[in-house]
Parts: C-alpha cells; structure tokens; sequence
C-alpha cells in the first residue's frame, strides 16, 4: 500500500472495512511477535502506542521494568492475502518505545535503524537484495523432503514450484517484489530471492518473506522450514546478501577505471566484512545448528576470501554488466536464513563502514577452489575459518566491540546472554548419534 501518514492509513481502513490490525516487531532472537487491534484502538494506536509486557518478550526488559510501548510506522500497513477479501486483516511493523515515548534500546529494529542513521550521516543509503533458501517437509516433526528434486529442476521433480508460486502471488499482494524463484539443490529445498531495497525496508521484508512461506505452505498442508540445516548429508540453507551502497542516485560501489569495477569505498566495505567476519558470525548464523552448514563440501562458505566468479568464496562481486552500474554489488555468502534480520543487516553495514572509514586494505582475490586447497596453502596465504561451532562464534563476539557498538550494550549482552544458555543445554544434550553409536558399545 501506498501509506506514509496516519491520515492515508486509517482513511483505507475506513474504506475497506477492516476487522484487525496486527502489529508485528522482533524479540532479540528475530522470533515474530504479534497481537492484533480492532479499528476502534486504531487511531490511539498510531498517536500514542500500544502498551505491553516486555518481561515476557526474549532479550526485553526485566519484570520490574517492564511496560513498553509497541508504535506501528504507518509506512509499513499491507494486507494479508490469505485472509478474506470480506473482512481483511493488515499488518504493520512497530518499533518498541520506552513509557517516556524514547526509543527502546533493546529493539532489533531500532538497532538497524542507528546503523543506517549513520550511513546516512556519511552520504549513504544502504541497499540489500537477500536470497533465501527453505525447506519445504512433510510436517514438522521429520525431515521428509516433498520431492526429490535438484538445482533448477521443473515439473515433475519440482512439486514444490506450485507452493513457491502461490507464495510469490502472496508476497506480490503485498508490494514484495520478487526477481527470481527455484528449486535448490538439496531434495525439497527451494529459494526465493527479492528484489534490492533500502535497508530497513528489506528488513521488514524478509521478516514478512518468512511469515508468508510459512503461512502458504499451512495452508497447503505441508511445513515450510528456514532451519539452516536439517537433513544430513545435503546441502543447508543460505542467506546469500546483496549489498551495495549509494551517493544521492549513484552507485558508491562502482568505479569504471577499476578492473573489477569496484570503488575504493565498495573495496573498503569488503575489507571490512573480510576483517571482521569471525565476530560477525554469531549474529548471522545464531543457531547451533547453523554450524552444521557452515562446512567445507556443500557449497557453504567457510574460508574467509574475496573473489569475483568463485563461489567457494565467503564474498563473491558478481560480474559487472555494461550499463547496469546502479547493480554494482557484492555478494556476502555466508548468513543464513533463519538470523535475526534487523541484527544481521546492522552488523553487516557496521563492518563495511568500518572498512571505509579506517581505509582498510583489501587482499587479492581468490578465484581457485579453496576447498581443494591445502593446510599448508591456506596458512601461507593467511585464509581464516569462519568459527566451526556456537560456542567458538561466541567467543569471538564477546570480545567485539564493534558488534557491540551496532547492537548497543542491551542486545549485545542479551544476545550473548541467550547463546551461552543455548550452547551449554546443546553441548549436555545427549544425541541419538551418541546413543546408537556408544550405547552397545561401550
């Protein structure tokens, strides 16, 4: 919908008789969190907020400080298609306030929103275009791919094509628009990729991707996943992020007179991501298991490395195309779909200004396999791992103060917080692996 004020949203829930209004935010984890509001409360809504329970919400306040307030952006009100044309329900995205109305420190989104207040500050707008790739099961009590189909196949193989394509419908309903759609290469794996948009709202976006994969698959009897990696021995699910930062209409990333097309404000930015990858993990592939993707094999970045065509790489800059400067990008291939993308987006654009603003150098690129190199290559040519577990991931954001800088001490401390829980009940959790590999053993 075309909304920018309050008056243009409650005239349209007016006209078109809405029954409810649901407003939508994240927990720090990047869970969806909603409760709905009939029209009466409407207009109270987008003046004052609505108030709720922070206590119960994950990385939000502490019982004794618990009332927040939750504000809908009257930019963000759509429709959902899958609820009747009769009595239609809308959604909208808030941001968390404080009682005294300031903004809440421990709100994903307004964590995003500081990092690009301060590229703008710089001159920038930030852009991103997100690939995400999911699962499409059975249901969702085991990992029982609908078909056993691979990269780019169609009908038969591709049973889910019919589910992607009603959910392109639904995502278009909404004015997501969608470049491309496919099946991946693990059996029931597909992708969805969106076209580029400013920051915060491809933030919005990809939260609403999620919610509607879902939703159509439901409807269709069948479970739709975003799970990094949920079937052993078969490729996992990336997030594959776009990235590119303009000056006014131009594109800041490109450079006609460099020989890969590339600025020295798009090669400070990849420096960036490259110089502090290790810290930025744990915010863009936040599960234990997201670490089961993360391995050399399954097409999976591991290696900290640049290039322009080598997919094995943790960065890609794909090929430049004459007269299409404005889709100078790079390509960051190691997030997975299932982060918190508010928090993953931030700490993202946090490094590539880093990279800027302190003149990082960046290394040549690598265009051979690095899955076939060597021990002793990598060391000689200093190519780093991306942390192999959670607790590993850990250990290298604690320490950063960067990330802690993007999130703000609340988030940072609370994310980390709810990583260590997660890893110590992992790490003591005793594993069918364990039990028939041990147990008539030992």
């Amino acid at each position: 919908m075309l909304c920018n004020t309050k008056e243009d949203v409650l005239k349209i829930v007016k006209e078109r008789n809405v029954s409810f209004i649901q407003l939508w935010f994240t927990d720090v984890l990047g869970y969806l969190k909603s409760f709905a509001i009939t029209p009466t409360e409407f207009e109270e809504a987008l003046d004052e907020g609505m108030g709720f329970d922070g206590s119960s919400i994950e990385g939000f306040a502490r019982i004794e400080e618990s009332d927040m307030i939750a504000k809908p952006d009257p930019m963000t009100f759509e429709f959902l298609p899958w609820r009747s044309e009769e009595k239609p329900v809308a959604r909208m995205f808030c941001d968390i306030l404080e009682p005294d109305g300031t903004s809440y420190k421990g709100d994903p989104r307004y964590a995003f929103k500081r990092l690009l207040k301060k590229a703008k500050d710089l001159g920038y707008t930030f852009y991103l275009g997100p690939e995400l790739e999911f699962f499409y099961f059975s249901d969702n009590k085991t990992p029982k791919p609908l078909d056993e189909g691979g990269y780019f196949d169609a009908t038969p193989l591709d049973t889910g094509g019919l589910l992607r394509r009603e959910t392109i419908f639904a995502l278009q309903n909404i004015g997501i628009n969608i470049e491309y759609s496919h099946h991946e290469v693990a059996p029931g794996q597909h992708e969805i990729d969106m076209r580029y948009d400013e920051g915060l709202r491809m933030a919005d976006k990809t939260m609403t991707l999620r919610l509607v994969v879902k939703e159509i698959a439901k409807l269709n009897g069948v479970y739709a996943t975003f799970m990094p990696k949920p079937i052993f021995g078969e490729n996992g699910s990336g997030m594959h992020v776009h990235q590119s930062l303009f000056k006014s209409n131009r594109n800041a990333f490109y450079d006609p007179r460099d020989e890969f097309h590339l600025s020295d404000i798009a090669k400070g930015y990849i420096a960036g991501l490259l110089k502090h990858a290790r810290e930025l993990t744990a915010v863009t592939n936040q599960w234990v298991n997201s670490y089961k993707r993360l391995v050399p094999g399954y097409e999976a970045p591991v290696y900290i490395s640049w290039a322009k065509r080598n997919r094995s790489t943790m960065i890609r800059v794909p090929m430049y195309k004459p007269g299409k400067e404005n889709a100078t990008r790079i390509e960051f291939r190691s997030p997975d779909p299932a982060c918190n993308p508010y928090l993953a987006f931030a700490v993202m654009l946090a490094a590539g200004l880093k990279g800027i603003e302190e003149g990082y150098t960046l290394a040549e690129p690598i265009e051979e396999d690095l899955y076939h190199f060597t021990p002793e290559k990598k060391k000689e040519m200093n190519i780093q791992e991306l942390p192999g577990n959670l607790y590993e991931a850990i250990l290298e954001v604690e320490k950063s103060e960067l990330v802690r800088e993007a999130l703000g001490d609340h988030i940072f401390n609370k994310f980390i917080e709810n990583k260590k829980i997660e890893w110590d009940r992992y790490r003591t959790h005793v594993s069918k692996y364990e039990i028939d590999t041990y147990l008539a053993k030992l």
